[in-house]
């Protein structure tokens, strides 16, 4: 099932420049923290009237010493005085967007907006700022390295943003920092009960994923104490563990020893005496949908100013709302797609301009039994880009209800008919 519907994005002539980054949200794993400081040169580009620099800067980075693959794990960067010197004083709000290479993976880390008084002759030096990044899935048993790959900030200034890129060189950085990598992949965890329902003394087929190879133990709970009912097992070398247990008293939870939390629930059936009435209901699947199905205001970027140099401009997406109402265990994925910038009545188009979304996704309903995760910033094209997530849930059940939106920037070229343009941005869902 696939739902979409259209957003207008409206632009004014002039000329912008696209530099869209993201963040990682989240955490998990905990470490001791170790600090390194990197000195890089760095080749910045600067709107005008600044010009461009090129020279050493220092960056600072905090990371943990130890984490698990697929952890989301604290860093702290602090990127030190830069080699632009502004060539006016003025008072702005800066955002800083650090571009890292994480193993193979490139993530950005965004600091929160902070008002700077740029003095003119003196270097920016912004703040620092912390954040998150992930530690990819397979680098089991290494170290990962973490390099510089880009530094963007953009100054915002009387509804203006005007961006400076800073490049390594050479890019990728050298090593900025680095965090060992446990060798076995992941948190033990319990993945399913056969059957997770039954009277006293009922068989209980137990399994579960990432345990260390060998013997393993499983238990029942009640209310999150043990019942005394245990059971024994053994993990393959690929880490899936099988245990068996039989169930003799009440119990809610049944979990093999070792295990994170959440533990698999079990129904515990108790046969109660007297004449047997059964009662029935069936619960029919409700819609995967993504809405306002008549779709949401257009989202202006406001005026801009034919000047011949590179600026930015950025808006909002109001935010749209996903329902996963099927009962089931699939996941769904929002994607975006887009129109050229035309006036269809003038005729005129903007072939080179460039829409892109710093996408994000939350949860609004507490009910819900799955979370979802934002897709990575990046252009929106005529080939669909991955906004947001779900991921399908195994054995678990999945859905909810989410918010998905964004922030957006757009690119155009130096130069263009000035002109009222509108490009038609669709999110499907499916």
């Amino acid at each position: 099932m696939s739902t979409t519907y259209r957003r207008r994005v409206l632009a004014g002539a002039g000329a912008l420049s696209l530099a869209l980054t993201g963040g990682v949200v989240g955490l998990a794993g905990s470490a001791q923290a170790a600090t390194k400081t990197t000195s890089i040169t760095m080749d910045c580009a600067a709107p005008a009237p600044q010009a461009g620099a090129k020279g050493p800067q220092n960056f600072t980075i905090t990371l943990p010493d130890g984490a698990k693959a697929g952890d989301v794990v604290p860093i702290a960067i602090d990127p030190g005085a830069s080699p632009v010197i502004p060539a006016f004083s003025v008072t702005t709000t800066n955002v800083s967007k650090i571009t890292l290479k994480v193993g193979s993976t490139l993530q950005t880390v965004t600091s929160p907006p902070e008002t700077v008084n740029v003095v003119a002759g003196q270097p920016l030096d912004p703040a620092g700022f912390s954040g998150t990044i992930k530690i990819p899935d397979g680098t089991e048993g290494t170290t990962v390295d973490v390099a510089l790959d880009q530094a963007v900030t953009d100054a915002s200034l009387s509804g203006s943003v005007f961006t400076t890129t800073c490049t390594p060189v050479p890019r990728p950085s050298a090593s900025v920092g680095s965090v060992a990598v446990a060798a076995l992949p992941k948190d033990p965890i319990t993945t399913k009960l056969t059957p997770n329902s039954g009277k006293a003394g009922t068989a209980v087929t137990v399994t579960g994923a990432n345990f260390p190879a060998g013997a393993v133990t499983c238990s029942a709970l009640k209310a999150g104490v043990a019942t005394g009912d245990t059971g024994t097992g053994t993990a393959t070398a690929a880490g899936v563990a099988t245990c068996n247990i039989t169930v003799t008293k009440a119990a809610d939870q049944i979990k093999i020893d070792g295990s994170i939390a959440p533990y698999k629930d079990f129904v515990f059936v108790v046969d109660q005496p007297g004449v047997k009435n059964p009662v029935d209901v069936e619960v029919l699947p409700g819609p995967l949908a993504i809405g306002p199905q008549a779709g949401n205001p257009a989202v202006s970027f406001g005026k801009v100013t034919i000047n011949g140099k590179s600026q930015s401009v950025v808006g909002q997406f109001t935010a749209m709302a996903v329902q996963d109402f099927r009962g089931g265990t699939l996941g769904w994925d929002v994607s975006a797609t887009r129109t050229p910038f035309l006036n269809e009545v003038t005729g005129h188009a903007m072939a080179k301009a460039q829409i892109g979304i710093q996408p994000t996704c939350k949860v609004t309903n507490a009910d819900s039994p799955s979370t979802c995760t934002a897709g990575t910033p990046g252009a929106i094209s005529d080939t669909p880009m991955k906004i947001a997530s779900q991921a399908a849930g195994g054995d678990n059940l999945t859905g909810g209800e989410f918010e998905v939106g964004g922030a957006g920037m757009i690119q155009l070229p130096p130069f263009m008919f000035a002109d009222a343009y509108e490009s038609v941005v669709t999110f499907s869902i499916a």
